[in-house]
């Protein structure tokens, strides 16, 4: 599927090292202060790995989607169906752009995307993520496309460096959900 001259496709095991490299550029380090959605001020370290990335495209209830326009990677995310008191609902993340791709409608078009496919294809009611609380403006960009803040909080995994290592010890996440 095609959107604002964007091609979308799901992962396969070539894209393992392109996502990973997207992924830190769009969350650490100096390169991700390009964009408005790094998290270089919050987190040090790592956002993902290979290993990681490998193990999601190889999962049958994830979709890592990925956006392209010319054969340029420019954002991904992954889809995730849910099960247990989440059973009908999928989870969204892992939502990287290029730091000089953000603002320009491609992580719009993708969300737009990843909702599409989990409410059409795989039937989903609703999509939710979690999003690091102290993100105001990342949680008001959600909003603004249908997202809500449901209250529901859950720690930082402080102590596992494969979520990055925290420069600040009041980090924890809150659900954002939207019905499809």
């Amino acid at each position: 599927m095609s959107r604002a001259g964007l091609r979308f496709r799901a992962a396969t095991p070539d894209d393992v090292d392109a996502v990973v490299a997207l992924t830190e550029s769009a969350y650490r380090g100096d390169a991700s202060r390009v964009g408005w959605t790094t998290e270089a001020d919050l987190l040090d370290g790592q956002r993902t790995d290979a290993r990681e990335v490998a193990e999601l495209i190889a999962r049958d209830d994830v979709r890592l989607l990925l956006a392209e326009r010319d054969g340029l990677l420019l954002a991904s995310c992954v889809l995730e169906r849910l099960s247990g008191a989440y059973t009908g609902e999928g989870y969204f993340g892992m939502f990287s752009v290029r730091p000089d791709a953000q603002g320009n409608g491609t992580g719009r078009a993708l969300l737009a995307e990843a909702e599409r496919v989990a409410r059409d294809d795989w039937h989903c009611r609703a999509l939710r993520m979690s999003v690091i609380d102290v993100r105001a403006e990342l949680i008001a960009w959600y909003e603004r496309r249908g997202y809500r803040r449901t209250g529901e909080y859950k720690p930082f995994p402080y102590g596992d460096p494969r979520f990055g290592i925290p420069k600040r010890d009041d980090l924890r996440f809150e659900w954002l959900v939207k019905e499809l």
